[in-house]
């Protein structure tokens, strides 16, 4: 006697065994946490202290912004960026002990010493006054940097609805003493303001000429009322879920001149064309730039919301930009997002360090991760050692994240690799969360994110995400150690990081100078925190502060040099001096590695690779001893 499955059973079987198959492999892809007595002994390493972040006078609550009339049906996903922390040394007494800190609730930008490092001048707010501003504009994040090269410490806020401001230190006779709102002089970067959409900069020296320029990162359309309640028409949104690109025009401004003094200024020219329009305009949420083939000009990352990232290999020379787009190779096995420049949306964060230990720098990009949702995971971009095929327009990176356990997390935003430890491994830190309510709208995101793309232009055709509605408004952020089997592991609820946060930015320093590396959390619609770094351990690590000279008997930080560490059982540590890579948070440019239990305070051989202020390469041999070092590369 033959069977026959039914009818119904037999229309059914082909989406069981799908169904089946899927739950086999997520649960055989799951990470599998190490034991209970290893977690406890990782946890044991680190240990730190939460601190509030003061509010700024003046300070009031909300946890929205007036929108276009066209998206006041999407307020709360409008209003799910802004906050931003920048750590650096303000007041001049050698330690990034000072914040610049983005409260998106009253749209403010304070200055302040760090909680517990004294109250050594009073906070203070940066403000555009008398320079245009109004309720259109919003301040989305912020640079501590030395922007008109005078060697005093400046800022740059940039903003929606509107183009970036310096606030430049006033210099000279008097000099002014502690710094307050009036040390500052606030200068338009563009000569025209201009509606951009900014929510991400970084400084870098784009054409090797010696001096610093900008990189902008922009999403909404230039142009756009996005603010305005009392606009007409209708709002542009993404024109597909993976494939947008008419975004704001991700800007690269080129240093044209500055001066100091009572009336400081700084000067840049627009090269943005330089950039092709699918490589400028893809909702872009985070910038990273840093040399990646070893020639000391520095390539940049566009993580990219609503379309795949970019990755651009740097061909300039001083005076004239060139860029051309690098993308990955994969095989039959390899799934297309994991191949560079062939994800398909939601890139919100990139950070530039070595992480597989061959001297040239991987790519860390945080993406949504969130279990049983629009799950891209995170990537980890680790090099291959062959820089070389840039030139033949080939992105040398394979995809590490999956196999070293730092694909999942949330829903992610700004990613940082770092060692808070001292122990000569990274760990990973991860902000989460984006929209915190109380009824879950996962459900209308699913969909909306499987609709078809004609619909998502028009904002009147996407579903209600309101005030009190929930999209992964309860992430715990993530803290990543890595354990003996050489995979990373999510230890945070371990360690006092578990609680539920809307985290948008991550800053990173020794604030203390102590030696090991304390952190911010820029918090979106809540207080934010300072955690100081109180671990028991005491290991070795070594600290550098490089620094340019700038002519006039002063210095300024070395952004975009390059330090390598030996080791003494062989291994290199190597990074890079940052120039505010990421969204929100931005880490002081002191580099800092941790050495192990480095015996008896052994000196180590360093190698410093940079660009002088005439944009000529060096390359500085050292031995240095552990502990921290101010460097100026003559």
């Amino acid at each position: 006697m033959n069977w026959q499955p039914s009818s119904r059973f037999a229309r059914h079987a082909a989406a069981l065994v799908a169904l089946l198959t899927v739950l086999a492999l997520y649960g055989m892809a799951r990470p599998q946490r190490p034991p209970a007595d290893e977690q406890a002994a990782l946890a044991e390493r680190f240990r730190f202290t939460r601190l509030d972040l003061p509010r700024p006078a003046g300070f009031f609550e909300r946890d929205t912004r007036p929108v276009h009339p066209s998206m006041a049906r999407i307020s709360a996903w409008v209003s799910a960026m802004g906050a931003g922390a920048a750590l650096g040394d303000v007041d001049g007494d050698g330690l990034p002990n000072d914040l610049c800190h983005v409260e998106p609730r009253s749209d403010q930008v304070q200055v302040l010493p760090v909680p517990g490092t004294g109250a050594r001048y009073a906070p203070f707010l940066l403000t555009a006054a008398p320079l245009s501003f109004d309720a259109s504009m919003a301040p989305m994040g912020c640079l501590v940097a030395d922007l008109n090269e005078d060697g005093a410490t400046d800022f740059l806020v940039y903003y929606w609805g509107r183009t970036p401001l310096a606030f430049l230190r006033r210099t000279g006779d008097p000099a002014p003493g502690r710094p307050d709102r009036d040390a500052y002089l606030a200068t338009e970067v563009m000569p025209a303001v201009e509606r951009w959409y900014s929510n991400a900069a970084t400084l870098a020296d784009l054409d090797g000429d010696g001096h610093l320029d900008l990189v902008i990162g922009n999403t909404y359309p230039d142009g756009s009322p996005l603010l305005d309640a009392e606009a007409s028409g209708v709002m542009v949104m993404p024109e597909s879920t993976s494939r947008s690109a008419n975004g704001g025009w991700n800007r690269l401004l080129l240093w044209a001149g500055a001066e100091s003094g009572a009336r400081p200024s700084v000067r840049y020219r627009d090269e943005s064309k330089a950039l092709r329009e699918e490589d400028a305009r893809g909702w872009t949420l985070a910038v990273a730039a840093g040399d990646l083939d070893g020639d000391l000009l520095p390539e940049l990352y566009f993580a990219n919301d609503f379309g795949s990232d970019r990755l651009l290999h740097n061909r300039s020379a001083p005076g004239r930009l060139r860029f051309e787009a690098l993308r990955g190779e994969g095989g039959f096995t390899t799934p297309k997002s994991f191949v560079v420049g062939q994800d398909s949306c939601k890139g919100m964060g990139a950070d530039l360090v070595d992480v597989n230990g061959d001297g040239l720098m991987d790519i860390y990009v945080s993406n949504i991760s969130s279990r049983w949702s629009l799950q891209e995971g995170h990537f980890l971009w680790l090099s291959t050692g062959r820089p070389e095929r840039m030139r033949d327009g080939v992105a040398p990176y394979v995809q590490g994240a999956e196999r070293l356990g730092l694909s999942r997390s949330g829903w992610g935003w700004d990613a940082k690799l770092a060692d808070f430890d001292n122990d000569g491994v990274l760990e990973a830190i991860q902000a989460t969360g984006f929209i915190k309510g109380r009824v879950n709208r996962w459900p209308e995101l699913q969909a909306l994110g499987t609709a078809n793309d004609a619909l998502l232009r028009d904002p009147r055709n996407w579903p209600k995400f309101q005030p009190g509605d929930d999209i992964s408004g309860h992430d715990p952020n993530a803290f990543f150690v890595r354990d003996s089997s050489g995979k990373y592991f999510d230890i945070a609820a371990r360690i006092g990081l578990g609680d539920p946060m809307v985290t948008r930015g991550v800053a990173i320093a020794d604030v203390d100078g102590d030696g090991d590396l304390d952190f911010v959390f820029a918090n979106q619609w809540q207080d934010s925190y300072f955690y100081r770094n109180d671990s028991v351990n005491r290991r070795a690590f070594l600290g550098l502060d490089l620094r340019l000279p700038n002519g006039a008997g002063g210095d300024r930080p070395a952004i975009g040099a390059l330090a390598s560490v030996l080791l003494p059982d062989g291994r290199r540590l190597a990074a890079l001096v940052d120039g505010g890579n990421g969204i929100a948070g931005k880490r002081d440019p002191r580099l800092h590695f941790g050495l192990g239990d480095l015996p008896g305070g052994q000196a180590l051989k360093v190698e410093i690779r940079w660009r002088d202020t005439q944009g000529q390469t060096r390359v500085r041999a050292l031995t240095l001893p552990p502990g921290w070092h101010r460097v100026v590369l003559g």
